[in-house]
């Protein structure tokens, strides 16, 4: 029993500074992009298309990687997505063309759309059910690490040194591969192994057969919604701040304050999510996202905008690990990798929409206020399609 509880631990934290790692990047694109439109002088436009192909990479990564974790070793594809965003992130370094860096994010953003669901679902079945649900907000929670560590080091690096050595830095996480290659036990349930494989076209009807077709769908609307959002709002964060008057160091120094407040987000969520339950939390933490997204589009002093901001960080990142630990468990185990994978693709669709959205309606002279509400809304719609189709998990 106790050996078994180690692994668990061991699994979580290599599976979580994976996860660390791909935040790193995705938070450091929010800088990275702020910085870009001044040094290239980009449109808004050009702008949100960066957010946007990193998104499209995201869902053509997350299904295809979660279907081929339900295929072959979930292990392997994890260290192959990793390794791929790895490698391509630095390569994106050396590039000096807008098209050149839009083409590589979208191959760094497949490797990282593939690593999120299969680490999750790799935690949601090898750790207890007692505290399955706490272990995947918990590797949630490193989401929050890489995103202060980016924050940290755009604040610091790209002002004095430039994005391309920031970029540089994160893809440096290639090195980490080789720890997860020896430190991940060769996994995953040995009933998993001796279970005859399902072709993806059966797993595919699977999902949306008469036993799964309500939770695929609900996951399915509460995935684009969630992503949508949080993509339109957290790659322009600084931008906004920017636009809303403060100086790029200034801006840096204001979202690293409000990425702070993601790691109490997740520990909450962790500890409320088995109090609650996946659900209940789940629905609270998207609700606290959407009144904060309306407070900080209508936010005008410092105070107010740091305030919102704070509690925009603190729920949506709450719900992001609910929401993770949510998905997996709707489906069996020979379907489970991709039912998520699958969740998360069509999410990331909205992970395209949103970022190009600001742009161009920012480009057209809309106020954030409003571009705010447009999120709110997505939220909302998010909040009731759990409670009308929602369950609460299986129990497997």
């Amino acid at each position: 029993m106790l050996n078994e509880v180690t692994n668990h631990r061991k699994l979580l934290v290599a599976s979580g500074f994976a996860w660390l790692f791909d935040a790193m990047d995705v938070g450091m694109l929010s800088f990275i992009i702020a910085a870009l439109a001044k040094e290239w002088h980009l449109t808004e436009s050009q702008v949100g298309w960066i957010g946007s192909i990193s998104s499209l990479g995201m869902a053509v990564g997350a299904i295809v990687f979660g279907a081929l974790a339900d295929r072959f070793n979930r292990k392997s594809i994890l260290i192959i997505s990793l390794l791929i965003f790895s490698i391509f992130n630095g390569i994106s370094a050396l590039t000096t063309t807008y098209a050149a860096f839009a083409l590589i994010r979208f191959i760094v953003g497949c490797g990282l759309g593939g690593e999120l669901p299969v680490a999750s679902t790799l935690i949601s079945e090898n750790a207890p059910a007692k505290t399955r649900g706490r272990a995947v907000v918990l590797l949630e929670s490193f989401w929050a690490g890489g995103w202060l560590i980016s924050a940290l080091i755009s604040y610091f690096v790209i002002p004095e040194l430039g994005w391309r050595i920031a970029v540089f830095i994160t893809s440096l996480t290639a090195v980490y591969a080789l720890v997860l290659r020896f430190s991940i036990r060769e996994e995953d349930h040995q009933i998993r192994s001796s279970k005859p494989k399902i072709s993806f076209s059966k797993r595919l009807q699977s999902i949306w057969n008469q036993n799964y077709s309500r939770a695929t769908l609900m996951l399915w609307i509460v995935w684009f919604m969630v992503v949508f959002s949080y993509y339109g709002m957290f790659l322009w964060l600084p931008s906004v701040m920017v636009m809303k008057g403060y100086s790029i160091v200034h801006s840096f120094g204001y979202v690293l304050i409000m990425t702070i407040a993601q790691l109490p987000g997740y520990f909450t969520a962790a500890w409320l999510i088995e109090k609650w339950g996946r659900k209940l939390t789940l629905m609270v933490f998207l609700t606290g996202t959407a009144v904060s997204a309306i407070a900080f589009g209508y936010a005008t002093g410092l105070a107010m905008l740091m305030t919102a901001g704070i509690l925009l960080s603190f729920f949506n990142l709450g719900a992001w690990g609910a929401l993770y630990a949510y998905s997996p468990e709707q489906y069996p185990e020979e379907i489970r990798g991709t039912g998520s994978g699958m969740a998360a693709g069509i999410g990331r669709i909205g992970g395209i929409v949103g970022p190009l959205l600001v742009g161009y309606l920012t480009e057209h002279g809309i106020a954030l206020s409003a571009v705010f509400v447009i999120f709110f809304i997505s939220i909302m719609i998010a909040v009731i399609t759990i409670g009308v189709l929602g369950k609460e998990t299986m129990e497997n």
